[in-house]
């Protein structure tokens, strides 16, 4: 009897190993063996079935313990049974809530920004098109990132809600999918190729159903961006770079592998701290800031300063730098929307290729004689 029971136990764990082999092998055969359109984006896969799209999000945020991934079933498609413990979404879809302004542009360009139905703390939204719809009321505001108005959301019933976490605690998160709704984290924040960060408008594509137009637009940015890089590709990096500003008692300089620091790079500008190994940011002195970059041609501040006095209001020491007094002092964030958004924070993720002009047009102006700044402001 005892035999007979091990015997039967052995068995069935043989079988349920061996069928969970063929289930493996069988969603490797639907994700593997077909070609994921995404280049340039490290956190985002994207392969296109008959029928259905296979949408991987990995390293959604730092330290992150598990990927993400998601069915995106088209009408009348049929879903392998290996893939149906994953969230499935039915596309195209017809309404969504996104929750980080960065999505806001993504939507625009593929002209489906009127199936947003809500956004957490809408002043944030700077666009003239997607405010002109939350004046009429499309566009309902659901509260905060941090504390999402689940009663609201479970009551506008949106198809998909696209969100994004910051660690592996996520009670928001768990909250929204337990009331049923339907979620997707997006880990375009923890991109740091310019280029990569723009390529989840593909992830847009495949939810509307848009992807040719998705693709097009893309590889048209690409090709801007790169024509940008070549028109500086005889240029010297001699213009050295200073960046940031005091905060608090800390002054924050972006590592050499930020997405920050490949602008600089890629405009043949010498960042100061371009060596420094890592992605992100590291805080320092204000005395281990003015002792290198004292003497630094540009600086390139962070804040929305409007003018040289305003600057120096904020700290009386930052006149002590040379770039001060030659007012060669630029900042990306000066541009704001009618609710007091941050243009560049919205836009720039979407479209690299106009951040790197504005960087070549700060250390190269001969070579964009007649280009006018998207993003970047001159402090006088």
């Amino acid at each position: 009897m005892r035999f007979s029971f091990y015997k039967v136990l052995l068995i069935s764990v043989l079988f349920s190993f061996i069928g969970c082999k063929k289930n493996e092998t069988k969603e490797a055969i639907n994700t593997v063996n077909t070609t994921n359109s995404i280049q340039y984006s490290k956190s985002l896969a994207i392969h296109k079935q008959d029928g259905y799209t296979v949408v991987t999000v990995s390293n959604p945020w730092p330290d992150a313990v598990k990927n993400f991934k998601y069915i995106l079933k088209e009408k009348n498609g049929i879903v392998p049974d290996s893939l149906k413990k994953y969230t499935q979404i039915n596309v195209p879809l017809q309404s969504i809530v996104v929750t980080s302004t960065t999505n806001i542009p993504f939507l625009e360009m593929l002209g489906v920004e009127k199936t947003l139905i809500g956004f957490p703390h809408t002043d944030y939204i700077s666009s003239e098109k997607t405010r002109a719809l939350i004046d009429a009321g499309s566009v309902k505001n659901v509260g905060q990132n941090e504390k999402l108005n689940i009663e609201q959301l479970i009551e506008l019933a949106p198809e998909l809600i696209v969100t994004f976490g910051i660690d592996n605690n996520n009670p928001t998160l768990e909250n929204l999918q337990k009331s049923g709704l339907k979620v997707l984290i997006q880990a375009d924040w923890m991109e740091q190729s310019p280029l990569g960060k723009a390529e989840w408008l593909k992830l847009y594509g495949v939810l509307f159903g848009k992807e040719k137009e998705a693709n097009q637009l893309f590889d048209n940015i690409v090709k801007e961006y790169n024509d940008a890089v070549k028109l500086v590709a005889n240029q010297k990096p001699t213009s050295t770079v200073l960046y940031g500003s005091m905060y608090q008692d800390q002054w924050y300089v972006a590592k050499g592998s930020s997405w920050v620091a490949q602008f600089m790079k890629d405009a043949k500008g010498d960042y100061l701290w371009k060596d420094l190994e890592g992605t992100g940011s590291l805080g320092l002195s204000f005395e281990n800031i003015l002792d290198k970059a004292k003497t630094a041609s540009f600086w390139i501040a962070t804040g929305s300063f409007k003018s040289l006095a305003e600057l120096k209001n904020a700290n009386p020491h930052y006149s002590q730098f040379d770039a001060f007094n030659t007012k060669n002092i630029y900042t990306f964030e000066g541009k704001l929307g009618a609710t007091g958004g941050t243009i560049f924070y919205e836009l720039s993720p979407s479209r690299p290729d106009l951040v790197l002009k504005d960087y070549i047009k700060i250390f190269h102006p001969e070579l964009l004689p007649n280009y006018a700044f998207t993003f970047a402001t001159k402090l006088n």
